[in-house]
């Protein structure tokens, strides 16, 4: 089912004028229209359509230098600061693999993207944006000061459509698939989990037993998996911070996946909101829609791959943390102290 534009270009810039310090998420739902729409709107305008492929949106953003990296979620946002070497493509997955920006991208779900220049109280705020089928962000990346504004111009000249449509048809949002369990396979899920070598073996398996992450983690129990109370991942961030230990966070929508990896410094809570404000990398993440916290162990021919992992009141993935596991700096035994003591849920979790 596609969803065509319910509103004009000019009235959706109408209340873009109306609304000037709203960002583009939250007047795009209060406009009953996707993000991409409430953008497209804006072409000739500030904007500029782009082809999507993700060879070129990544080539431009490897021209511009130092860049944020901003990747969202319903639930949560992922900043990281840095500058877009190392991508390499592939028609399924692809990856941009350096020390600062670290991402998995899924090229079928980049549908639409554009190039934003917005007026703001400090000047024109420049950024890539890419969107799915649905018109959602996937992925979006912002110059910062002492960008190089000439290859900022080349890539508008070189990647510009010929067509620059103000209005989109998107396609329906999917919503986060429930979780799916096959309790009568549960011997085969305990049996081949334990055989696991890597952890990207998981998703294979649980499709191939008709179950999803969530399903699976509901019924296969110790020692794979403990349910934690919900506090127990913003406890988890506390003592993460305190001991300075560092991690793996990843987040992701249904066409990027952004990696931290390293420490965190500063936590600062505000309303339900959870922040963590470092040099470099910043993530904010709503505490109130965490559901379900899940302390999961995948093995690895490295040893045992410990995680927290938060879900939605749907079954939806907000984030995962795992214990860096790199040589010289292995945190993963004082990590996996760390998980272990974090607060279990009294109560059984419904498979």
């Amino acid at each position: 089912m596609t969803q065509p534009n319910p509103l004009t270009a000019e009235a959706i810039r109408a209340a873009r004028v109306e609304n000037p310090k709203m960002r583009d998420r939250d007047l795009a739902d209060k406009l009953g229209i996707s993000e991409a729409q409430l953008v497209a709107a804006h072409c000739g305008h500030g904007v500029t359509a782009i082809d999507p492929h993700m060879d070129g949106f990544m080539g431009a953003a490897a021209s511009f230098g130092e860049v944020m990296a901003l990747t969202r979620n319903e639930d949560c946002v992922i900043e990281k600061v840095g500058a877009y070497a190392n991508y390499r493509y592939g028609p399924h997955a692809s990856m941009v693999l350096n020390d600062d920006i670290d991402l998995r991208m899924f090229p079928a779900h980049w549908r639409y993207a554009y190039m934003v220049e917005k007026e703001t109280e400090i000047g024109i705020r420049r950024s890539l944006q890419a969107f799915d089928e649905a018109g959602d962000a996937v992925h979006k990346i912002f110059l910062r000061d002492g960008a190089d504004l000439a290859a900022w111009d080349k890539a508008k000249a070189d990647l510009r459509l010929a067509e620059q449509a103000q209005t989109l048809t998107v396609e329906a949002r999917q919503p986060d698939e429930p979780p799916r369990s096959a309790p009568d396979k549960l011997d085969i899920l305990r049996k081949e989990w334990a055989r696991m070598t890597d952890t990207h073996q998981f998703l294979r398996l649980t499709a191939k037993l008709k179950m999803n992450r969530l399903g699976a983690y509901r019924i296969a129990g110790a020692p794979f998996v403990r349910p934690l109370a919900v506090s127990a991942f913003n406890d988890m961030l506390e003592k993460v911070q305190a001991q300075g230990l560092e991690i793996m966070v990843f987040v992701g929508n249904r066409g990027c996946i952004e990696i931290h990896s390293g420490p965190i410094h500063t936590l600062k809570p505000m309303g339900p909101w959870q922040n963590v404000l470092d040099p470099g990398f910043n993530l904010h993440l709503r505490l109130d829609r965490i559901a379900e916290v899940w302390a999961v162990d995948k093995p690895t021919q490295r040893g045992p791959a410990v995680s927290v992992e938060a879900f939605n009141k749907d079954g939806g993935l907000i984030l995962q943390v795992f214990g860096v596991g790199k040589e010289g700096r292995d945190c993963r035994p004082a990590w996996g102290e760390l998980v272990a003591g974090l607060e279990g849920l009294t109560a059984e979790v419904e498979a």
